[in-house]
């Protein structure tokens, strides 16, 4: 029996210094190991012990990182332990194999997307027209799949998510506030899609998933076991579903409540596997 593993990565197993929430005295703070560097300056980290566990859990599991980066944002990624065979990147419109795109996965999510939605060119034009310069930092297309604005979230109007997504809604997008990030993604543009496929072509028996936001909603729907920290979107609406399980903590102690998590859960799943193997074959020698 096998375990796939589909994690998402900023805000919930990766942090930047912004996003740790170390709340604690200087002299009690975890040592933090850094995983990302960006134009030479340390970016994202993760604490030590979360290392270890990591390393670990994507030794004994199948280990997806799943994250709304583009390749080449995730590539600046460097993750304790075996590089994972798989990743999800793109919010699921690029399937990674040993590093590489899966030319095949990318067509058949463009396909989708033509068929089910709007077209990019609309949302970035309504995107553009209705950003305020005072609080707009960059207007960015991710693999020309889908679009987001970085903003000053201090200057950001109150109600202009909610206006953007009453907006997007009805044309088949979804939008989804992420820090200093504003995502407008089409709806068939899914991780959970892109798991599946990983699914189909590994056989594994069983998925745990791991998110924060409102992008991960239907990969943690989709997963037989589901996490998400104390922080982040979906903390804020108090989202809920009966296969997920709510850490306490918060920031960069929450990934390592989680990593912690998923290698308990992938553990357990071995070990009645190995007991089950073990089972049949002594029936076998009967």
């Amino acid at each position: 029996m096998s375990v796939l593993v589909a994690s998402d990565l900023d805000r919930t197993l990766i942090y930047s210094a912004a996003a740790l929430g170390l709340e604690m005295p200087d002299a009690e703070a975890p040592r933090l190991l850094c995983v990302e560097t960006y134009e030479g300056k340390p970016l994202s980290y993760l604490t030590e012990t979360a290392a270890g566990l990591l390393a670990e859990l994507v030794r004994t599991s199948v280990f997806v990182p799943t994250t709304t980066r583009t390749v080449e944002q995730y590539r600046r990624i460097r993750l304790p332990g075996p590089a994972s065979r798989f990743a999800i990147c793109a919010n699921g419109g690029q399937l990674l194999v040993n590093g590489e795109p899966d030319a095949d996965w990318h067509q058949r999510v463009r396909g989708a997307l033509d068929d089910g939605c709007a077209p990019l060119e609309e949302v970035r034009a309504h995107l553009s027209a209705t950003a305020d310069p005072a609080w707009l930092l960059k207007e960015r297309v991710a693999e020309e799949l889908f679009a987001y604005l970085v903003v000053r979230r201090e200057l950001l109007p109150e109600g202009y998510v909610k206006e953007l997504t009453q907006w997007a809604d009805p044309r088949g997008w979804t939008v989804s506030l992420q820090g200093r990030k504003i995502y407008a993604v089409p709806k068939p543009l899914t991780k959970s899609a892109a798991v599946a496929e990983i699914k189909s072509r590994t056989g594994a028996d069983e998925v745990l998933a791991a998110g924060d936001s409102l992008l991960d909603t239907d990969l943690l729907l989709a997963a037989d076991r589901a996490w998400r920290p104390g922080h982040g979107e979906l903390a804020d609406i108090g989202w809920s579903a009966p296969q997920l399980t709510v850490v306490e903590e918060k920031g960069v102690a929450a990934g390592e409540a989680i990593v912690r998590a998923l290698g308990e859960r992938s553990s357990v799943t071995w070990a009645r596997a190995r007991s089950q193997i073990i089972r049949a074959v002594s029936r076998g020698r009967d």
